[in-house]
């Protein structure tokens, strides 16, 4: 894996190989993801067969200023620049009505594109060196653990990838919110580290239901996702002989204690995940965390990688 560390010449090094459309893993905030041109049809392809990823499952397009969003889409709407406004640069996506600019492999042939600017200087760097918006979805196998530093990546899918930029790890660790702005009112399609009620709050305005018609319209709505290679079991307690991830002190070495705030809780998940993972217990069990509204996107991941496969 060639991981470089964030010096000016190494992102001027993979902002040259994402023009020539080879792909680069970048940090976020959230996790690393597998970055594409995402105005080369040929290179967003790449990421979809790198990753094993369904075409039907759009992309996310990241930016790094609001200038770079105008060309990606035919109208920002009112809601649209107050959440920009108010969240980013961070962790919360948008969907807005896309512009012929953003090729339909991007948007799984949907009129609409999903579009954040992240929270992290050498993605936002990175962004402005290559001097186009980026596809990038989690630098992973479609479905499996994402990666929160970059020797999570897996080494498999490190041989598709030009270069690794290493920006250490992550300090949301969950995945962004999206939220459609094409409904009326706007819905979470995905929750993610940008809380449902910071949102409402934003807009002033109660989000809606997602319908039936707009399942798997956005990446992470698959019924299994983020999950490690061994299972996972969500318990309202942990066998104490047993590997897993508790609240209260730990029972033996293959345990790990959680905080007991969200945001914590949610900064540290996958890394937890993946050291588990990496010591093959035959399963790797969950204490239920017993919070309210500011756990859903936790939750929301822990009841998804604990689905059947």
């Amino acid at each position: 894996m060639n991981i470089l560390e964030p010096t000016d010449e190494n992102i001027a090094l993979a902002a040259d190989a994402l023009r020539r459309g080879l792909l680069v893993a970048m940090p976020t905030e959230t996790v690393y993801g597998v970055a594409a041109d995402a105005t080369n049809r040929e290179a967003v392809r790449k990421v979809f067969d790198l990753k094993g990823r369904p075409p039907e499952n759009p992309l996310i397009v990241h930016v790094a200023t609001f200038e770079q969003v105008l060309p990606l889409v035919r109208e920002v709407p009112p809601m649209a620049r107050v959440l920009a406004d108010r969240f980013w640069p961070g962790p919360l996506t948008l969907v807005l009505p896309k512009s012929d600019l953003v090729p339909p492999e991007v948007t799984a042939g949907l009129d609409t594109v999903a579009i954040r600017m992240p929270k992290h200087p050498v993605a936002l760097s990175l962004i402005l060196a290559a001097g186009r918006p980026l596809a990038a979805p989690s630098a992973n196998p479609f479905t499996q653990l994402s990666p929160t530093r970059a020797e999570h990546i897996d080494p498999e899918l490190a041989k598709g990838i030009a270069h690794v930029l290493d920006g250490g790890p992550c300090f949301v660790g969950l995945e962004s919110t999206v939220v459609d702005l094409t409904m009326n009112p706007p819905a979470i399609l995905r929750p993610g580290g940008v809380s449902r009620g910071d949102i409402q709050a934003a807009l002033g305005v109660p989000l809606g239901q997602i319908p039936s018609a707009k399942m798997r319209t956005s990446p992470g709505m698959y019924p299994r996702h983020y999950a490690p290679r061994v299972p996972v079991r969500l318990v309202e307690c942990v066998p104490p002989e047993a590997a897993g991830l508790v609240l209260g002190p730990a029972a033996n070495a293959m345990q790990i204690r959680m905080p007991r705030d969200a945001v914590a809780y949610a900064c540290a998940l996958y890394d937890a995940l993946h050291r588990l993972d990496l010591q093959e217990p035959t399963t790797i069990y969950v204490e239920r965390p017993d919070g309210g509204p500011e756990w859903e996107a936790v939750v929301d991941r822990l009841v998804k990688a604990s689905t059947p496969g």
